[in-house]
């Protein structure tokens, strides 16, 4: 550094005997015992945080390739490893690192959405082979895998990630607890950004949605404010997303890779925000279908339910003439029948709906296949059949007393609270079952007594304990928060019925529900009994299908399973070949896994049609 001369005397003379003298002191280690490194290779161990060689919770771990992403060295490889199979949530691979790559700057380990991957205080490691400075952490054994020094992601510093989700307004438990009006408001533009600022685009989830939708990409558009594109990408393989994105079991959200260290991503309400943004006229001139070209091959659709409209959409795509059949007044199936309004607005349900319309496809209403017309008739006049009828039947538990006349299916109860019709609200309910059904006719229940009577009195009761509850979390607690009591844990055993009268159910605790082979095997405390006092009781413990519309004659050439459902192949094609059949009936119940079999079966279709398939059971 070049000092003016009269800075260099300032300097001088601001210089104390303490900084003059300072210098001498090193002098003191001339007297003192040297320090000998005898063994430098393996006697030098790095500091505490030294960021060395890698390491790797196999178990922890979940192939989701975010290491792989941010490396820009690529040093990282996700390759297959013997023995780890993927399954939900898990990719099956696991990372590889090249050392010969490797400059050690730990991103890969500060963006782990598991912390599973590490890094020891090891930094020596000799060999002549060059290829072994290529390995998998935590399969290929090294002496550093029990070293507890290293790098880790701090525990409460920085995140590459924000670790709590952005959440959606809603409707406080006291505005909506007399009335059906939709109680979730929607990602606002800045919130959906936000939220989708989370996704680390790993693509875990895709592999668990039915639908197998592009759910990184469409969350990128999102991030991207490119909504044209979000939906482009939608209707790729789910042509119901306003419907989906409200009430979309969102399976994808219990494997997203965020939520083994903070929330889960909101998938389904970025769904929902795509498509709330565009407006219903402008669909066709987004998704480029103005004009399809059609052929003069037709094909029939039993129900206008999730499956049903899934098939007629991508078959309408591909030129087929589609006529649905729809034995109620309304298209939707049990997304209007079976679904409370306060999830599923109508105007969203119909924007699907009249969305396919658009595209040709006919439905006609109020016609019952196997009364108004047979099925035999509708093989004659189509080159091929579509079946996705659901499951409208509620299921009994046959104890004693669900005979009486106060004793309901909710299944029926949903269903009459759609079209309008009166529903019988006493002052005092209980609701066996413990599936989102039962929340939701506990929770529709609850509204129409707030409004008959002024205040709350029903009951839901499940076999499962809360824990193992089927309904979606979020079901249950707001069910709470609107006033109902859910109680689980506790097997129907009676209802008591005195002069005539219900006066409510009697159950004991139920200690387990399936057998250590995973079976339905139900055991209880006998000892352990409680009497819940009912006016009425509604049973929701799952819905059966009515196939009767089906003749004798072809479910004599039709294999079922064990279990009473028709055998499909890949492409839910069944042995009577001109016959497809999906949806609840045969995989669910819920609506994207009626989507995924309704699109599959639009290809198997296709694929009939031409002479390209043949029946070949799974």
């Amino acid at each position: 550094m070049n000092l003016k001369p009269e800075a260099r005397n300032l300097k001088i003379n601001n210089m104390s005997l303490k900084d003059i003298l300072t210098p001498l002191t090193a002098w003191k280690n001339v007297f003192e015992d040297s320090t000998v490194v005898k063994d430098p290779l393996n006697d030098r161990p790095g500091a505490d945080r030294y960021r060395g060689f890698h390491k790797n919770d196999i178990e922890t771990c979940i192939g989701c390739g975010t290491c792989e992403e941010i490396c820009e060295n690529k040093a990282i490889d996700l390759v297959p490893v013997e023995g780890v199979e993927t399954k939900d949530g898990d990719s099956g691979l696991r990372p590889r690192v090249d050392y010969g790559r490797c400059c050690w700057c730990a991103l890969c380990v500060d963006v782990c959405t598991t912390n599973s991957l590490t890094l020891s205080n090891e930094y020596t490691w000799v060999s002549e082979d060059p290829e072994e400075f290529r390995f998998i952490p935590g399969i290929d054994k090294k002496s550093w895998d029990d070293n507890e020094k290293g790098w880790k992601k701090p525990e409460d510093g920085y995140n590459f990630y924000e670790p709590s989700r952005v959440n959606m307004e809603h409707l406080e438990p006291e505005e909506r607890d007399n009335s059906f009006v939709e109680l979730v408001k929607g990602f606002s533009k800045e919130q959906a950004k936000e939220e989708a600022d989370r996704c680390v685009e790993c693509g875990i989830c895709v592999a668990t949605c039915p639908a197998h939708m592009g759910i990184p990409e469409y969350i990128k558009a999102v991030r991207e404010d490119d909504i044209e594109q979000g939906l482009k990408i939608l209707y790729e393989t789910n042509p119901l997303p306003e419907i989906c994105g409200r009430i979309c079991t969102h399976k994808c959200e219990t494997v997203c890779s965020v939520g083994h260290n903070g929330d889960p991503l909101s998938i389904r309400w970025l769904k929902r925000y795509i498509a709330d943004q565009v407006d219903s006229e402008d669909y066709k001139k987004v998704l480029g279908t103005d004009s399809i070209e059609q052929h003069d091959k037709k094909v029939a659709i039993i129900g206008a339910g999730p499956a049903g409209l899934s098939a007629a959409h991508y078959l309408a795509l591909m030129g087929y003439q589609c006529t649905i059949y729809e034995k109620l007044p309304e298209a939707g199936g049990m997304m209007r029948y079976g679904i409370p309004e306060y999830r599923l607005p109508y105007d969203q349900l119909d924007k699907d709906i009249k969305y396919i319309q658009s595209l040709g496809v006919d439905i006609k209403y109020n016609v019952e296949i196997g009364k108004d017309v047979t099925l035999n008739e509708l093989k004659a006049d189509y080159d091929a059949v579509f079946a996705g009828t659901g499951l409208h039947i509620g299921r009994s538990t046959r104890i004693p007393g669900t005979d009486h006349e106060e004793v309901y299916m909710a299944a029926d109860l949903l269903r009459k609270i759609s079209l309008g019709e009166r529903v019988p609200v006493a002052k005092k309910i209980v609701v066996i079952g413990g599936g989102n059904v039962a929340m939701d006719i506990t929770r529709s229940l609850a509204r129409l007594q707030n409004k008959k009577y002024g205040k709350v009195d029903v009951l839901a009761t499940s076999l499962e304990s809360e824990d193992i509850m089927p309904a979606d979390r979020e079901e249950v607690v707001e069910a709470r928060e609107e006033k109902a009591v859910v109680d689980p844990g506790w097997g129907p055993e009676k209802i008591e019925i005195e002069e005539g009268k219900l006066k409510g159910l009697h159950v004991k605790k139920c200690v387990s529900v399936f057998d250590e082979n995973g079976r339905f095997s139900p055991k209880f405390d006998e000892d352990n009994r409680k009497f819940f006092e009912a006016d009425m009781i509604v049973e929701s413990i799952g819905q059966g299908a009515d196939i009767s519309y089906i003749p004798e004659e072809v479910r004599d050439n039709i294999d079922f399973s064990e279990r009473g459902r028709m055998v499909v192949n890949e492409y839910f094609q069944s042995k009577a070949e001109w016959l497809f059949v999906g949806g609840d009936i045969i995989q669910g119940p819920d609506v994207i896994h009626g989507i995924a079999n309704g699109h599959t079966a639009a290809r198997g279709i296709d694929k009939y049609i031409n002479g390209e398939l043949r029946y070949e059971s799974k």
